[in-house]
C-alpha cells in the first residue's frame, strides 16, 4: 500500500507543476482564464472535450453496470461517438465561430439578455450537481481502497480540484486534461491487456459471461438493449452539441482546429469504450462474487470492481496508478465546469448586472477565481449529500441526474443553432415546460406502467432502470423537443426585439475563424511546456519498474513509460522544428 501512497503522491506533484508552468499565460485576461484566449491546439482541446465525457464514474458507476449487464453500457459510449461525428461535421467549428468567451455569452447573442440570465441560474446549480456525482464516485472509490472516511476523500481530493482551476484557469485545466488523458490511458490499457491474459481472451468473455455476453442477466425482454442503445445515442447527440457545453471548443484557436478537436474525441473514444471495460467484463467470469468485497458501501459495492481488479491481478503499485486515474478523471471534468461556471458567473451576471458594465477586467479576473472557490465548496456539499443515498448505484444516480434534470435544458441548448426563428419566451418556456415532462416520467409514467403497455410485466431490476432512463429520454425527444418546435409557429420578426442580433450571431456562426497573428508563439509554448510535462510523467513511470513485482509488472511499466517518453520527445522535437521553421529566411 505504501508504493501506491508514492504514486498517488507523484501523481499531485505533477498536477501542482502543471498550474505553476501555466499560471503566467492563464493571468493576462479573463479570455486567457476562461477559455485560454481561444489560442490552443486542436490535440489539447480534443483531449479536454474527451476527458469532459469521462469521469471517476466511467471507472465506478459505468464499470460496475458493465460488471452487472455486459455489453449494454457500450450503448452510452456509442452514443458519445456519434455524437462527435456529428460535431467533427457540423457544430464544432459552428461553435467555435460564435466567438464568445462563455457559453452564456453566446445563449444572450442568439435568444437576447433574458435568456441569458435564466441559463445563467440553471446551468451553474445543474453543473454543481453534476460535478457532485463525480466527486462523489470519486470518494466511493477511494475511500474503499484507502480504508478512510469517504467524507474527508470528497474533501481532499474537491481541494485539489479546486487549487488545479484556480490558480490557472483554462490553460492549467485544458493541459492537466492531455496530461490525464495519458494517465488514464495507460492504467486502462495495461488493465485490459492483464485482464485478457488472465480470463483466456475475448472469447472466454463473451462466451462465458453469465446470460449472454450481449444480453447479460435478469433480462427478460432482450429487445430493451435495443432500444437502449437507441435512446442513448440521441440522448449523448444532444448532451454534447449544444451551447452549454460548447466551451471546450471555444478554446481552439480556429474553426479547422476545432473540428480536428472532436475527430480526435471520436477516435479516443471509439478506441477507449471497448479497452475500459474488458477488466469488469473479465472478472465477472474470475471472480463472480467480486461485487461483494466491499458491501459496506451498499449498492455501490458493485461500483467497485476496478479496484478489486487491480487489488488482485495487476502488479503492486497499479492501484496507486488507477487511484491516480480515477482522480485524472475527477479532476479532468469538474476543474472544467468550475472554469467554465465562474466565467458564466462574471461575464453573465457580475460584470453586467452587480457592476453595470464599469468593471476592468483586472477585477473580472478576481471574481472569477472567488467564483471558482464558490464553486468547488458547493460541489464538495453536494458530493457529501449523495453518500446518504445508499440505496442508488452511481450508474442509476448519474443517469438520473443526466436524463431528469439535464435533458430539459439542453433542448434549447441543442437546438439553437439549427432553428432561426423563434420567439424570446421559447428557451425558457421549453425548460419549464420540460421539467414538467421530467415530473410525469418520476409520478405517472414509471417502468411498471410504461412496462405494461408493450406487455411487459414483473420487470427485473435491471429492466425496471432501463425502461426508466429509456422513457425519459423519449419524453424529451417526442414532448420537449416538439414543445421547442411549435414555438416557432407564434414567432412573429417585427416583435422580435432581438432580430438583429440574432442575424449577427447567424453570420458569424457560418464564418470560419482564423488563427491570429503570432498565434505561432503560442503553438510553441504548448508544445514546449507539455512535452517538458509529458516526459516528467514518463519518468515517474519508470520508477515505478523499481517496485517488487515479477518480470512481467515490470516490463508492463517499463513498457508505458516507454511510450509516454516517445509522446513527450515529439511535442518538444515539434516545438523546436516549429520554432526553426519560422525563423528561416525567405530567399527569393
Amino acid at each position: 500500500m505504501e508504493y501506491d501512497y508514492l504514486v498517488m503522491a507523484g501523481y499531485f506533484t505533477l498536477m501542482i507543476t502543471i498550474s505553476v508552468l501555466f499560471k503566467k499565460m492563464a493571468s493576462k485576461s479573463t479570455s486567457d482564464y476562461f477559455r485560454g484566449g481561444g489560442k490552443m491546439l486542436w490535440w489539447m482541446v480534443g483531449a479536454t472535450a474527451f476527458m469532459t465525457q469521462f469521469s471517476a464514474w466511467t471507472f465506478t458507476g459505468a464499470a460496475g453496470k458493465a460488471f452487472s449487464s455486459g455489453f449494454e453500457i457500450l450503448g452510452v459510449f456509442v452514443g458519445n461517438m456519434v455524437a462527435y461525428i456529428f460535431a467533427y461535421l457540423y457544430f464544432a467549428k459552428r461553435f467555435r465561430q460564435t466567438r464568445v468567451d462563455t457559453p452564456t455569452e453566446g445563449v444572450r447573442r442568439r435568444f437576447g439578455k433574458g435568456n441569458e440570465q435564466f441559463f445563467t441560474w440553471i446551468i451553474i446549480p445543474l453543473s454543481v450537481l453534476n460535478a457532485g456525482v463525480w466527486l462523489n464516485g470519486l470518494g466511493v472509490f477511494a475511500s474503499a481502497v484507502f480504508d478512510t472516511d469517504i467524507n474527508l476523500t470528497i474533501y481532499a481530493t474537491g481541494a485539489a480540484v479546486l487549487i488545479v482551476s484556480l490558480i490557472s484557469g483554462a490553460w492549467g485545466v485544458v493541459a492537466s486534461d492531455f496530461i490525464q488523458t495519458l494517465v488514464v490511458a495507460v492504467i486502462s490499457v495495461a488493465c485490459a491487456i492483464v485482464a485478457l491474459f488472465a480470463v483466456g481472451g475475448p472469447t472466454e468473455i463473451i462466451d462465458k459471461f453469465p446470460g449472454g455476453f450481449i444480453v447479460g442477466p435478469d433480462m427478460n425482454y432482450p429487445l430493451l438493449i435495443v432500444g437502449s442503445f437507441l435512446f442513448f445515442i440521441v440522448k449523448q447527440l444532444q448532451s454534447i452539441n449544444n451551447m452549454q457545453e460548447s466551451y471546450r471548443f471555444l478554446n481552439a484557436k480556429d474553426s479547422n482546429n476545432a473540428s480536428k478537436a472532436a475527430l480526435l474525441a471520436l477516435g479516443m473514444m471509439v478506441v477507449g469504450a471497448v479497452i475500459w471495460f474488458i477488466p469488469p467484463w473479465a472478472i465477472r467470469i474470475l471472480d463472480p462474487n467480486a461485487a461483494l468485497a466491499y458491501s459496506e458501501l451498499g449498492k455501490k459495492a458493485g461500483d467497485a470492481v476496478y479496484l478489486v481488479f487491480a487489488r488482485d491481478y495487476m502488479p503492486t503499485g497499479t492501484v496507486g496508478l488507477l487511484m491516480a486515474g480515477l482522480f485524472a478523471a475527477t479532476m479532468s471534468s469538474m476543474d472544467s465546469a468550475l472554469n467554465r461556471n465562474s466565467g458564466i458567473f462574471v461575464r453573465s451576471f457580475y460584470a453586467p448586472i452587480l457592476r453595470r458594465g464599469k468593471s476592468t477586467d483586472k477585477e473580472q479576473l478576481r471574481a472569477g477565481m472567488i467564483a471558482s472557490t464558490v464553486n468547488g465548496l458547493l460541489v464538495i456539499f453536494c458530493a457529501q449529500f449523495y453518500v446518504s443515498l445508499r440505496g442508488l448505484s452511481l450508474f442509476d444516480l448519474m443517469m438520473q441526474v443526466a436524463t431528469l434534470l439535464q435533458s430539459p435544458i439542453l433542448v434549447p441548448l441543442f437546438m439553437a443553432i439549427l432553428i432561426r426563428k423563434t420567439p424570446t419566451w421559447a428557451p425558457w418556456s421549453t425548460v419549464i415546460f420540460g421539467l414538467g415532462v421530467s415530473l410525469m416520467v418520476v409520478k405517472v409514467w414509471t417502468p411498471d406502467v410504461v412496462g405494461s403497455w408493450f406487455g411487459m410485466n414483473n420487470l427485473t431490476g435491471r429492466e425496471a432502470s432501463d425502461i426508466k432512463i429509456m422513457t425519459t429520454i423519449a419524453a424529451h425527444l417526442f414532448f420537449t423537443i416538439g414543445f421547442f418546435l411549435c414555438t416557432t409557429l407564434f414567432y412573429k420578426e417585427e416583435n422580435d426585439p432581438y432580430v438583429e442580433t440574432t442575424k449577427s450571431f447567424f453570420e458569424d456562426v457560418n464564418t470560419p475563424c482564423i488563427e491570429e497573428e503570432g498565434q505561432d508563439i503560442v503553438d510553441r509554448q504548448q508544445r514546449d511546456k507539455l512535452g517538458t510535462l509529458v516526459m516528467m510523467m514518463s519518468v515517474g513511470l519508470l520508477f515505478m519498474v523499481l517496485i517488487p513485482n515479477p518480470m512481467w509488472g515490470r516490463v508492463l511499466f517499463l513498457c508505458c513509460s516507454l511510450v509516454i517518453c516517445f509522446i513527450g520527445y515529439a511535442l518538444k522535437r515539434s516545438a523546436k522544428i516549429n520554432q526553426a521553421v519560422k525563423q528561416k529566411p525567405i530567399v527569393n
